[in-house]
């Protein structure tokens, strides 16, 4: 899968609450996820990059102005989970008009695999995409021939919030992705996390007049 498929599916973080017991403190146990529905069942989707995307390893900085990716909600009962996400499968996004950082280097982004994400209704809304092993790699030519590889050994949940409205959007804001960097002088082959920032604008693509709607 080679193409965009924003991947409306990944998980969500639970934080434990401190709760102080006389004289010791001790960890609450983690609160069970809520119910999550995405509407309308059965729609597809398309997620289109508003503004640009950024991926940062080490001091390199990867900037692209067009990115999409495509999938659809579960149809029913699928599109409900009454005690945590709902998640769907995506095509992989697409990433272009990319530029670098790095004076005199063109930057390439290529993704494949099954790429997912999975939404969690709450306040915020979270998102989680996951990204296949090897799923995106980004590769520069020019002064400084450099190969970054995202989730090199495990598939990661890369965190995001969604927010309801038309259209509803999607936003990972300095999200934490595992890379292997290799190549020559120029290249930042120590970094071994990069941090990833988009905001996705989603549609309905089945019937415009409608809008993807996460909700409990």
């Amino acid at each position: 899968m080679s193409r965009t498929r924003t991947a409306l599916a990944l998980g969500m973080a639970a934080a434990g609450a401190l709760s102080l017991a006389s004289v010791t403190a001790s960890a609450a146990p983690l609160a069970a996820a809520g119910s999550t529905t995405v509407t309308p069942a059965g729609h597809s989707f398309k997620a289109t990059l508003s503004g640009k995307a950024t991926l940062k390893a080490g001091s390199v900085t990867v900037t692209c102005t067009v990115s999409v990716s495509t999938g659809t909600v579960p149809a029913a009962p699928g599109n409900h989970n009454a005690a945590g996400p709902v998640s769907s499968p995506i095509s992989p996004p697409t990433y272009s008009s990319c530029t670098s950082s790095m004076p005199g280097v063109t930057p390439t982004v290529t993704t494949s695999g099954a790429w997912s994400v999975s939404m969690q209704d709450g306040s915020p809304i979270t998102a989680t995409m996951t990204v296949p092993v090897g799923g995106l790699v980004l590769k520069t030519t020019g002064l400084a021939s450099c190969t970054v590889t995202a989730a090199p050994t495990a598939a990661p949940a890369v965190g995001g919030t969604w927010a309801n409205g038309a259209p509803s959007s999607l936003t990972f804001t300095n999200a934490s992705v595992p890379v292997k960097v290799t190549g020559g002088f120029g290249c930042p082959t120590s970094a071994t996390s990069s941090t990833f920032n988009a905001v996705y604008l989603v549609a309905d693509t089945t019937d415009p007049a409608q809008q993807i709607t996460v909700g409990p």
